[in-house]
């Protein structure tokens, strides 16, 4: 885990003080101990122990939801897709007892699956309406940017050239037609390092 963490503990660190790998060796024996758990519960038992073993950076967060996320999935029987903070940081909040986080954590992934639910429904009802917009144009570059813009929820240019393997002429021009079109708009208000999202309204 250090190494793959890219964790060191400094040269001079003193004699009393505990280093990474012991600590993680501790984390890692708890979710072995915990193995008879259900995939979900030991997720929100590894994040919520991630800061109290001192496997975190400055209240860095996103290695302990990382690691939550490949154990929710890790044998087959738990969430295969579980997008916990989509409806919110509630159920990433780390205050209560284990009871009270445990149902924060059930509660926010049960939003986070209906907010995903809703997002799948209206990128459903945007390829219609894309499809029926776009009919008039030719070539492979609409079809390739539609498809782009159904399965990413921010594309740059760059990001669509490459995706496509269109020209960047063929990709500006057809991002300009489906911004004035109200299929997709501009997120980032700059002049460079432009972002569009679908207008899924």
């Amino acid at each position: 885990m250090a190494a793959f963490l890219d964790r060191r503990d400094p040269e001079n660190i003193e004699d009393s003080a505990e280093r990474f790998e012991d600590r993680a060796g501790g984390w890692l024996d708890v979710m072995a101990a915990a193995k008879g758990l259900h995939p979900i519960t030991r997720a929100c038992m590894g994040y919520h122990l991630w800061s109290l073993a001192g496997l975190g950076r400055h209240g860095d967060q996103i290695e302990a939801a990382v690691t939550a996320s490949r154990i929710a999935t890790s044998d087959g029987s738990g969430a295969i897709f579980a997008p916990l903070a989509m409806a919110g940081a509630g159920g990433l909040r780390v205050s209560g007892l284990p009871p009270e986080r445990l149902a924060r954590w059930l509660d926010g992934m049960n939003s986070a699956i209906l907010t995903a639910m809703r997002t799948l429904d209206d990128i459903e009802v945007w390829i219609g309406r894309a499809e029926n917009v776009m009919a008039q144009l030719s070539g492979r570059t609409p079809v390739a940017l539609r498809k782009v813009f159904t399965e990413w929820p921010l594309v740059s240019a760059p990001m669509a050239e490459a995706m496509t393997g269109a020209s960047r002429a063929a990709v500006q021009r057809n991002l300009a037609w489906m911004e004035a079109s109200g299929l997709i708009r501009e997120v980032t208000g700059h002049g460079r390092y432009r972002m569009w999202k679908a207008d899924l309204i």
